[in-house]
């Protein structure tokens, strides 16, 4: 006997893809996959390979996700045209979720490398670092806006590119190279915020390619100035000219209990 033709048992053609029994039986109904033969006697389901590709599609699209009567649809009226959008849908949808993983991938991989880099760093040390040009959204700020008033700045960008959770985000805030020089460290201009794979160009700030003194700073907020008199300091003695902005972040607040034990990352773009 062909083997298309020949009847397999309801528990022999959910093993043969790997589904249990009750699966079919529930298809069956709800008239979304009935079997080839039904015997009229004990009521026993029965099915052929022949029916295999087409319980095969079901699958995939419950696999991914389509809704069971956009499915029943699909079933009631197969064509190439009809197939072809809805994996056309499905490719799409996809598409988003890899980028998203992607981008989800990406923060996991950065917050890893930030707790290997606290394992090991010397907090001490200043040092020059190559860095790749990054597009930054950001939100302008004065000493007279509140952090109520910063929060909800930030929850407004946050809306306005569709950035989602802030989970995926690194952000920080940033002050002139040129306050630092004369000595006004606490004169914070911005505040950022970098999501990976942002793909917007207008309104963005450019965090520039290039050379940068990078630096970091353990303890309460008081006492960042004299970090950055440390860093002006170093600068000086290396002929080493600071330019635009820096870069604040902190590296370790999933991990810090007390504020002194926080650690800020600070990045200044170094001339030429």
């Amino acid at each position: 006997m062909d083997k298309k033709s020949k009847r397999l048992t309801i528990g022999q053609f959910a093993a043969l893809h790997g589904i249990n029994k009750k699966t079919l039986m529930w298809y069956d109904e709800i008239g979304l996959f009935k079997p080839a033969a039904v015997d009229p006697e004990n009521g026993y389901r029965y099915y052929n390979f022949h029916q295999s590709p087409i319980l095969e599609i079901i699958l995939l699209l419950r696999e991914l996700d389509v809704p069971l009567a956009e499915i029943q649809a699909f079933m009631k009226n197969r064509s190439a045209e009809t197939m072809k959008r809805l994996l056309e849908e499905r490719i799409a949808e996809l598409d988003v979720q890899l980028m998203r993983l992607t981008a989800l991938r990406k923060t996991l991989h950065s917050h890893r490398q930030s707790m290997d880099a606290l394992l090991s760093m010397d907090l001490s040390e200043i040092s020059i670092v190559e860095k790749e040009e990054r597009r930054l959204v950001v939100v302008d700020i004065d000493r007279s806006i509140t952090f109520e008033k910063a929060v909800e700045l930030i929850t407004a960008e946050t809306a306005r590119y569709r950035l989602g959770r802030l989970h995926d985000a690194s952000y920080g805030s940033m002050i002139p190279v040129s306050s630092l020089q004369n000595g006004r460290f606490d004169d914070y201009t911005r505040l950022f915020i970098e999501i990976p794979f942002l793909r917007h160009k207008n309104g963005l700030h450019i965090q520039p390619k290039g050379n940068y003194l990078k630096a970091f700073y353990k303890g309460e907020w008081d006492g960042l100035p004299g970090r950055y008199r440390d860093i002006l300091d170093h600068a000086r003695r290396q002929g080493i000219e600071l330019c635009g902005f820096s870069y604040e972040k902190g590296i370790n607040e999933t991990v810090a209990q007390r504020i002194e034990d926080y650690i800020v990352q600070i990045e200044i773009p170094v001339m030429g």
